[in-house]
């Protein structure tokens, strides 16, 4: 039997080793959108350091979501990885504390130019790799538990999942193709659900292009909302709302006659019009039941409401397809809910890193920068197998690998492993991203 090495001697002498080998290629990426110059042309900075500029530490930050790391302490693992500093330019990395003064003494117009800078590019990437001539919009909230009393805006409200606890309450809107976000805000715990969202939607508004023949929006019931709902339809907007399960709403899709649409499972639909008080006119309501499933664990993700050995779930919509057609097209909104996954299981949201609100906002915001960056990589620069994996994929297979940096012949030469089994990827990746002309 082989046996394992018995002896060894080791030294400390290495300065380039790293074990982000493949973050070589994303910083070739943010080199490309020419993210740095961005940063310090449109943020007002007004912080003043002889050693780090504000457009540095925010690179930096960047770098180290998409890297992994989730808390500003677990960046102590980089001021000894020569090769992860060369990749942002710096003589010397930033310890944690430093970044989290950064972010603790931004101020307001300084995140407002971040939010530009990030617009710019979102408004680039929208044409990538062609320009598309409709726009649907995903709309979602969640819930982010907080542990700490002394969080600014850190309040209790509904939190499902840890009553009880304080939290924060965003509002996240996306591209319901390319998945890209299209807008955020980070609210406090106790929120009301339609809190802001007139606001909230004509920023999202704002910066649809005017070109485009066709805007649809999907959205649940917490967006069920007369004052929300009258304006989407006056403008000509598409809309698919979940509605709130109200007792009129009840008394109606008790005494509707329903279609089998799909033998499998027993999925019937029915349909009927409506107008809620307060509301200006009648909308078409489209009804989908089917019998109770016999796992107890699968009825929460069918339906808001049961009744007589049915699941049912009711939308509002201005769509002229019949009621299955409008169900298919709600579907696919599911999508939203697993790119906030995305963000909370590849991204530090949650992970806040200050008892400062306006802190958590510039931190929040920077995860909707760092997941679209990502976002635009994986579909500008990846083959296509490969364009819809997650972020923890694309480290493990490309991001995070062991390396080391030498300087030879008047040359910086990354050394891999040749065992490595992705190099064709590595390659094409590379050749994607010198191809790549941002319009």
């Amino acid at each position: 039997m082989a046996k394992g090495i018995q002896k060894l001697r080791f030294s400390f002498e290495e300065t380039a080793l790293t074990h982000f080998g493949g973050m070589f290629l994303f910083q070739q990426f943010c080199r490309k959108l020419d993210l740095k110059r961005l940063l310090q042309s449109y943020v007002p900075w007004t912080r003043r350091s002889n050693v780090y500029h504000s457009s540095e530490l925010v690179m930096t930050i960047l770098y180290t979501m998409v890297a992994g790391m989730e808390r500003m302490a677990e960046t102590r693992i980089l001021p000894y990885n020569g090769y992860f500093r060369s990749l942002l330019g710096l003589e010397s990395f930033p310890d944690s504390s430093t970044l989290r003064k950064f972010l603790k003494v931004l101020t307001f117009p300084e995140l407002q130019g971040i939010i530009q800078v990030h617009d710019l590019l979102r408004k680039a990437m929208f044409h990538q790799p062609s320009s598309p001539s409709s726009l649907t919009l995903d709309l979602d909230s969640t819930v982010l538990p907080l542990y700490g009393w002394q969080i600014e805006q850190a309040n209790i409200g509904y939190n499902p999942k840890k009553k009880g606890r304080p939290s924060y309450h965003p509002l996240i809107c996306f591209d319901g193709h390319s998945r890209d976000s299209w807008h955020g805000i980070l609210r406090p715990g106790d929120t009301h659900a339609t809190t802001e969202i007139q606001s909230f939607w004509q920023t999202c508004l704002k910066k649809i292009p005017k070109y485009l023949y066709r805007i649809r929006v999907r959205a649940d019931s917490a967006f069920f909302d007369h004052q929300f709902i009258d304006p989407l339809d006056e403008d000509g907007i598409g809309f698919t709302i979940v509605a709130k399960m109200t007792r009129p709403i009840q008394r109606q899709i008790q005494q509707l006659q329903y279609q089998t649409f799909r033998e499998i499972g027993g999925w019937q639909a029915a349909t009927f019009m409506y107008q809620p008080t307060h509301w200006k006119k009648a909308y078409r309501f489209s009804v989908i039941r089917r019998p109770k499933p016999k796992d107890d664990n699968e009825a929460p993700q069918l339906t808001l409401w049961e009744f007589n050995d049915y699941l049912y779930h009711t939308l509002v919509s201005n769509l002229s397809l019949d009621s299955p057609g409008v169900w298919h097209f709600y579907k696919r909104r599911c999508r939203a809910e697993l790119d906030i996954r995305e963000l909370k299981e590849s991204f530090p949201l949650g992970k806040i890193p200050s008892k400062y609100f306006l802190a958590n906002q510039v931190h929040f915001h920077l995860i909707l920068l760092a997941y679209d960056l990502v976002n635009w990589f994986k579909r500008l620069c990846l083959p296509h197998p490969w364009s819809s994996a997650t972020l923890r994929t694309i480290r493990t297979d490309l991001l995070v690998l062991p390396a080391r940096l030498v300087y030879s012949a008047g040359r910086n030469q990354l050394k891999l492993s040749k065992e490595y089994p992705h190099q064709k990827l590595f390659h094409q990746t590379l050749s994607n991203i010198h191809k790549l002309k941002i319009r």
